[in-house]
């Protein structure tokens, strides 16, 4: 049946791997730790960001997490001080895709334990700090067990403001993350889609309450730059060129929100 349910647009959270941004423009950025963890000084911003705790590229470089949680969350509290601003942080999560199990040696139910204590952990360290739990997971379900992992020991999602969508960036653009997204928004879940770009805002932006995306920086590597642009010989650290795509996938979602969405007894949009 056709989904004709009014939507809202999801927030896209610009993802930029550079920090003065945040001190040049009022969209809502998305913004890695490790891009500002060894910075004397920090940016003051001007408009709302969220932090992006860089789990995946510490897992993926030593197959654990070299920072430990006290360090991490001393961190995000030198951030939300200084910088201002910030909306949300993503915990030290642990993805589960086959690539991460690989590094780690561990299972799905590890990770996903870890996970949520890394979660409970930062909470007790800092619970004025804006943290954002995270559901791990690889298929449907998994994410409901972890789901149950956090009711479990007292964090009822559906009462929280947000809830990260983890380890769906290389799937994004699929049917099977289209059904997850919707069983898990009809649980009453706000959901935010890491590393979500057009084809998967397309597909089931909808049941989302956010997502963020670097996309952009791939596509201007490989384009020439932007007309006014001199100086460089692309795009890909450009902040006009990041905001003319942002602009550009916003008309998309409000297009894609505005059509009737049928899924197939597979999940697949008509």
């Amino acid at each position: 049946m056709p989904d004709t349910a009014t939507r809202t647009a999801p927030t896209f959270w610009l993802g930029s791997h550079e920090p003065s941004w945040l001190e040049r423009t009022t969209v809502p950025l998305f913004v890695s730790h490790r891009r500002l963890l060894r910075r004397r000084t920090l940016p003051r911003a001007i408009g709302p960001w969220a932090l992006d705790s860089g789990a995946f590229s510490e897992i993926a470089a030593n197959g654990q997490f070299e920072t430990s949680p006290q360090q991490y969350a001393t961190a995000v509290r030198r951030y939300a001080d200084e910088i201002g601003g910030m909306t949300w942080a993503a915990p030290q999560d642990w993805m589960c895709e086959p690539i991460m199990l690989a590094k780690t040696g561990l299972t799905v139910a590890e990770h996903q334990r870890r996970t949520v204590a890394s979660y409970l952990d930062l909470q007790e360290r800092a619970p004025d700090l804006p943290w954002v739990p995270v559901l791990q997971g690889y298929d449907l379900a998994d994410y409901l067990r972890c789901v149950d992992l956090y009711a479990a020991v007292g964090v009822q999602l559906q009462d929280l403001p947000l809830v990260g969508l983890g380890s769906v960036c290389r799937r994004q653009a699929t049917s099977e993350i289209a059904v997850l997204t919707a069983t898990l928004a009809g649980q009453g879940l706000k959901l935010h889609g890491f590393g979500v770009k057009t084809a998967g805002l397309d597909l089931y932006g909808q049941h989302l309450a956010s997502a963020d995306s670097m996309a952009w920086s791939y596509a201007a590597r490989r384009s020439d730059p932007l007309p006014d642009c001199t100086g460089h010989r692309n795009c890909a650290n450009c902040v006009r060129y990041a905001l003319a795509w942002r602009g550009t996938v916003l008309d998309r979602l409000r297009r894609a929100l505005s059509r009737p969405v049928q899924y197939d007894l597979w999940g697949a949009a008509a």
